[in-house]
């Protein structure tokens, strides 16, 4: 899966790292539709579209813990000149319906903080799902190593 990161995140984890900004108590990784595609100049994830709650998809994606095991691997590439997290998969299984509830599938996973506001969330990168994803009753919808990429 292509990914990407934008000029928010990588603000942003400077403020944490040089200005000893507070950090998020959580991440997220949420689910957006193809009808905005996000770049490095996306900020919130108010700039793209959510896919519709419910059936196993709640508002604001998937909560991750900073710790070592929601975010298992951690890796500098001397080779590649780049250094990545990954965390572990991130998956939804639908319930009673359909993911999305409706509207179009998901195209994007959104890596965010967790302000309380959803729409203010900080977008910290993306990772291209090459597809619109649906999952009907049963079905999981899986992000496997979704990873967090510094070049």
């Amino acid at each position: 899966m292509a990914s990407g990161t934008t000029n928010r995140g990588r603000y942003t984890i400077l403020g944490y790292v040089f200005r000893a900004q507070t950090l998020p108590t959580n991440f997220y990784v949420a689910l957006v539709t193809s009808a905005v595609t996000p770049t490095v100049d996306t900020n919130v994830l108010g700039d793209l579209t959510q896919i519709a709650s419910g059936n196993g998809y709640t508002s604001g994606g998937f909560q991750l813990s900073p710790n070592a095991t929601d975010f298992d691997t951690w890796t500098e590439d001397d080779t590649a000149d780049t250094a990545f997290v990954q965390c572990k998969d991130v998956a939804w299984t639908a319930a009673g319906g359909s993911i999305p509830s409706s509207g179009g599938g998901a195209r994007w996973g959104i890596f965010t903080d967790d302000n309380a506001t959803i729409a203010n969330r900080i977008v910290f990168g993306w990772v291209d799902l090459t597809s619109d994803r649906t999952a009907t009753v049963g079905q999981v919808l899986t992000l496997p190593d979704v990873e967090y990429r510094i070049a």
